[in-house]
C-alpha cells in the first residue's frame, strides 16, 4: 500500500481514525465500543467481531439477529481463514411445496423463506478456534443491552418504522410475536426512545452458557420446532440438529499488485472479483471521468450476469471458480466493453436487511465479518418468548429446477453477504466490506479502485458518491454524483436515475494497516456508525 498518498486531499465528510492497539468498525457506536471493551481486557480481534455482532442483533434488529446468517475472513497468525455460517433449506422444503401454497416465486415474508440460522454457530466456532476471552465474556454486553435497553439511533428508527408499517398488513398468526417484541408500545421506537428485548437477554445467555448448542440441540431449537409446527413453518428440530458453519478456503484475485480476497460460493463475492479482472485490464488517470465510470459499469454488469446464472451452492454449480476466474475468460468478456452501454448476458467460462464490521488488534490479528436477516427485519416471524428473528434467505432461491440456484431440500441459497480483504505479498493490509443487497459486490469494487487506483484514504473512499447497476442498462447514483459525468454517461446509453436515499447505496467500513503497525479506519457516513480506537 503506498500509505503516503493514501493521506492526500479529497473532499471528506469526516477524518480518518488512528489507533495502534485496537480498532472496531461498525454501524452502531455502541456495539463498537462493546468491541473494542474486550481487546482492552485482553482479547483478540476475534473476540471483539464476536461481541460487536452479538450486541448488532439488539441494537440494530431491522437488519440482522439471532436467527441470522454470517460469514467471516480472519487474519491470524499471518494466513486469511473463512467461516460459511450461512443456513440451509429445511429438509420439509421443497419446490413442488412453494408452489402448491400458491406461489410461483418464493415469497419474502412468513415461513417459507426461512433456512437455518448460522449465525449463533459462527460467534460460537470463532471464539472455539482462535478467541482469547471466554464466550459467554463476549456477549455479556448483547445481553446487557437487551436486558436494560438503550436509545435507538435515527437511521434504525426510520428503518423499523418502514418495516412497522409494511407488517401491519400481516394478520396471520405466525407475526404477532414480531409486534409484541419490537413494537410491544404499538408502535416503532422513535430517535433516542428506549428499547429492550428481555427475551433476547435470555435467549442470548442460553447462548452464551451452552456454546450455541442450545439454538441447535435444545430448548431453544424446541422452541422453533414448536412455533413452527404450529404455525405451518417448515423447519423442525432435525434441520437445526445436523447444522453447524464450516471453515472454507477464501479465494482471490490480483489487482494493481495486491490481492483481493472474498469467500467463495454459494456467497457472491467472485462477483466483484470477476469485476476486478476485467478493470485490470483498462488503465484509470481519473476518478470522475465518463469513460471510467462507463468502464467500470459494464464490468459491473458482465460479472453481475455470470454470478447470477452460475454462482449457488457449491455443490448445485455448473463451473468452476477458476473458470470464472480466469484471465483467459476475462480477456474474453472485456471485448464486450465498447463506447456506449450493453444490455449483459451470461458468457461460457468454460472457454479453456445486514450489519457489516471490521476488528483489528495490537498483534496484527484483523476479522471482516458480516450478519444479516437478508430484507429488513427477514421473514418477519420471530419464536415466541425467545427475541429470535429469522431470517428469510430462502427468498433468493429459484424455483426453476434447471438453475443452479434452485430450491432443494438442505441446500444453501446463493448468498448476497460478503466480508472482504485486502493484502499485499503475504501480509494482511486490511478488512473491508459494504453491506446491502447486490450492492455488496459493487461497493467492494468501487471501494478496490478508489483506494488503489485513485489512492483515496479510507474515509474519503466511503464518502465518494456511489452508483450500482439494478438491470439492462439502468444504473442508478446518488445525489452527489457530478451532473456532467451522468449527462454524458445518458450520451453512452445508459439510463441514469438520481437517487437522494444513501442508504440505498449500501454502509462500508475500513481498516488499513500499515507496515509501522497504524491502524487507519473508517466508517460509512450513510449510516450512524463509528470508529472506536485504541
Amino acid at each position: 500500500m503506498n500509505y503516503d498518498a493514501l493521506k492526500n486531499s479529497y473532499p471528506s465528510r469526516r477524518s480518518v481514525v488512528y489507533g495502534r492497539k485496537g480498532m472496531v468498525c461498525t454501524s452502531q457506536p455502541l456495539a463498537a465500543q462493546a468491541g473494542l471493551d474486550m481487546i482492552k481486557k485482553g482479547g483478540n480481534a476475534v473476540d471483539a467481531a464476536i461481541a460487536t455482532a452479538a450486541c448488532m442483533t439488539v441494537l440494530e434488529p431491522t437488519s440482522n439477529g439471532i436467527g441470522s446468517d454470517a460469514f467471516a475472513l480472519v487474519w491470524i497468525n499471518n494466513r486469511l481463514h473463512g467461516l460459511n455460517a450461512s443456513g440451509k433449506a429445511p429438509m420439509a422444503l421443497n419446490i413442488e411445496t412453494v408452489k402448491k401454497a400458491g406461489h410461483s416465486t418464493v415469497p419474502k415474508r412468513g415461513w417459507i423463506p426461512v433456512m437455518v440460522p448460522g449465525a449463533p454457530s459462527a460467534w460460537a466456532e470463532l471464539s472455539r478456534r482462535f478467541g482469547r476471552l471466554s464466550f459467554d465474556e463476549l456477549l455479556k454486553p448483547a445481553i446487557t443491552y437487551a436486558e436494560e435497553g438503550y436509545p435507538v439511533s435515527p437511521i434504525i428508527s426510520r428503518l423499523w418504522n418502514n418495516a412497522y408499517h409494511e407488517f401491519t398488513q400481516f394478520s396471520s398468526e405466525e407475526y404477532n410475536p414480531w409486534f409484541d417484541t419490537f413494537t410491544p408500545d404499538g408502535h416503532a421506537p422513535a430517535p433516542g426512545e428506549p428499547w429492550k428485548s428481555p427475551d433476547m437477554a435470555i435467549t442470548l445467555r442460553s447462548i452464551a452458557s451452552s456454546g450455541a448448542k442450545s439454538i441447535y440441540q435444545g430448548e431453544l431449537a424446541d422452541a422453533i420446532d414448536a412455533f413452527s409446527r404450529k404455525t405451518g413453518g417448515y423447519i423442525r428440530k432435525t434441520d437445526l440438529e445436523n447444522y453447524w458453519c464450516e471453515w472454507v478456503e477464501p479465494i482471490h484475485t490480483g489487482y494493481r499488485g495486491y490481492d483481493v480476497w472474498e469467500m467463495p460460493p454459494n456467497g457472491n463475492g467472485i462477483i466483484a472479483l470477476m469485476a476486478l479482472n476485467l478493470l485490470k485490464g483498462f488503465e484509470f488517470t481519473e476518478r470522475d471521468t465518463a469513460d471510467t465510470i462507463h468502464k467500470q459499469l459494464e464490468s459491473m454488469k458482465l460479472a453481475f450476469c455470470d454470478g447470477s446464472h452460475y454462482v449457488a451452492d457449491k455443490v448445485s454449480m455448473k463451473v468452476t471458480v477458476e473458470e470464472l476466474l480466469s484471465d483467459k475468460y476475462a480477456a474474453k468478456r472485456r471485448t464486450l466493453i465498447g463506447h456506449n452501454a450493453n444490455n449483459p448476458s451470461h458468457g461460457d467460462p468454460r472457454c479453456g436487511g445486514t450489519v457489516y464490521l471490521c476488528t483489528a488488534d495490537g498483534d496484527g490479528n484483523m476479522v471482516s465479518y458480516i450478519q444479516s436477516n437478508y430484507w429488513g427485519f427477514g421473514s418477519g416471524i420471530v419464536v415466541p418468548g425467545t427475541g429470535i428473528s429469522l431470517q428469510n434467505r430462502g427468498y433468493s432461491f429459484s424455483l426453476n429446477q434447471e438453475d443452479a440456484n434452485c430450491l432443494k431440500p438442505g441446500k444453501k441459497a446463493f448468498h448476497t453477504i460478503i466480508p472482504a480483504f485486502l493484502t499485499k505479498d503475504g501480509g494482511a493490509v486490511g478488512p473491508f466490506g459494504v453491506m446491502g443487497g447486490f450492492m455488496q459486490p459493487q461497493g467492494h469494487v468501487q471501494v478496490i479502485t478508489n483506494t488503489l487506483d485513485f489512492h483515496m484514504n479510507p474515509q474519503e473512499t466511503l464518502d465518494a458518491p456511489r452508483w450500482q447497476w439494478t438491470g439492462g442498462k439502468n444504473i442508478e447514483v446518488e445525489r452527489g454524483f457530478p451532473y456532467a459525468l451522468t449527462e454524458e454517461l445518458v450520451r453512452r446509453g445508459h439510463n441514469i436515475k438520481v437517487l437522494p436515499e444513501s442508504l440505498t447505496f449500501g454502509r462500508g467500513q475500513i481498516i488499513w494497516r500499515d507496515k509501522d503497525g497504524t491502524l487507519t479506519g473508517a466508517t460509512e457516513p450513510r449510516a450512524d456508525g463509528t470508529v472506536a480506537a485504541w
